[in-house]
């Protein structure tokens, strides 16, 4: 199956690299580069999950797919000299809240040290035109403000992983500065707490809940008052795409911070989601176990994207409540349907998705959907 047109068609024929494919967000933008006809090229630990996406996707049989470590620069340096990708999307971290307060030193290697691995292998590589490093929206210092954060806003963090993130950020700045301003277009993204079918990450919301609903268990809310500028894993992976197209075809003009957020700039409470999770799921409920004492995190944070917006002409095109219906569907379908559940058609199930997303996005006349195409399938 491969989708015509779509970013410009500046991923067709594209040897890429992607960092971190074995996860959640990583899998379905392998998968989605694949219907774009780029050549896409994966290094990454193992699953950190299972069941995970990449798993029963069997992407392990459908791309480059190297076992590696981005700690290990020799290894990270050897894989792009020998697969020769122009472009690299960064995205391998350790990406769990909770778990930076249990191995700390983990987090900052991975999350800082890898990146610097990367970003060294990006500057002594010819081959390598553009690089994304994606982030997360808690890269900034969380002042609980009620209006969205901007990405000329001071970065920081109170919490071993937002501070690691807010340092990946300042590195890739040293990097474009110092080495990249007159030769490679490098970028990064910080996007949105990231939900949709696929993910069975622990310590994350939305994993967590579907786990609960399908063993038919209570789901368990550490902060239900928390507000979360909550965003499809399609519409991430569309502002990523869309910024990478951009550094592909204007170069430097497009160099830099960018975030990528939902529609709901005032987000939505955790609260609000699981309940509006269990009604979508038809059945379950939740218990809030918000306990005095428990590790620190930010109750208010909001995302502003206008800057996407006006020069990269990208919005997001589910809403909060479709983001999460369609995440629920996927679960349901992989809970309930035998068919579904046979690792061999997850792969076609995931460009179903992608299919639909598109779809919609060219009802919604977005930019980087213009196409006399839909989809073609071919094989």
């Amino acid at each position: 199956m491969e989708m015509i047109n779509y970013f410009g068609d500046v991923f067709k024929g594209l040897p890429v690299l992607i960092t971190g494919h074995t996860g959640f967000k990583g899998s379905w933008l392998s998968i989605w580069l694949q219907a774009l006809g780029a050549k896409v090229i994966g290094y990454s630990l193992p699953a950190p999950t299972q069941p995970s996406h990449f798993s029963i996707t069997h992407l392990d049989q459908k791309m480059v797919h190297i076992t590696g470590d981005i700690c290990h620069y020799d290894k990270i340096y050897d894989t792009i000299q020998e697969h020769q990708p122009a472009f690299v999307f960064h995205l391998a971290a350790q990406s769990l809240v909770l778990k930076s307060y249990t191995d700390p030193k983990e987090t900052f290697d991975a999350n800082v040290g890898g990146t610097v691995n990367v970003l060294e292998a990006v500057r002594n590589s010819e081959c390598v035109k553009g690089c994304l490093v994606i982030t997360t929206d808690k890269c900034y210092e969380n002042k609980e403000w009620t209006w969205g954060y901007r990405e000329n806003d001071t970065l920081g963090g109170s919490d071993p992983y937002s501070a690691s993130k807010a340092m990946a950020e300042l590195a890739t700045q040293a990097y474009r500065a110092s080495f990249f301003e007159s030769s490679k277009c490098v970028a990064s993204a910080r996007a949105g707490n990231v939900i949709g079918g696929g993910d069975f990450s622990d310590f994350r919301l939305v994993p967590d809940s579907m786990k609960a609903l399908m063993s038919n268990k209570l789901i368990e809310v550490r902060n239900p008052h928390s507000v979360r500028p909550w965003l499809h894993v399609l519409d991430a992976l569309s502002g990523y795409l869309c910024l990478a197209q951009n550094l592909l075809q204007h170069e430097q003009t497009f160099a830099g911070a960018w975030n990528f957020g939902p529609m709901e700039q005032q987000g939505v409470s955790v609260e609000a989601l699981v309940q509006k999770a269990v009604d979508y799921w038809g059945e379950g409920d939740w218990i809030n176990l918000e306990a005095i004492g428990q590790k620190r995190e930010m109750h208010l944070l909001r995302l502003n994207w206008d800057q996407a917006a006006h020069h990269l002409k990208w919005h997001p095109v589910y809403n909060w409540h479709e983001a999460l219906e369609d995440t629920v569907k996927w679960f349901k379908a992989f809970h309930n349907d035998p068919k579904v559940a046979d690792n061999e058609n997850m792969y076609q199930v995931a460009l179903d998705h992608i299919k639909k997303y598109c779809i919609y996005a060219q009802k919604r006349e977005l930019k980087w959907a213009e196409s006399k195409n839909l989809l073609a399938v071919e094989g």
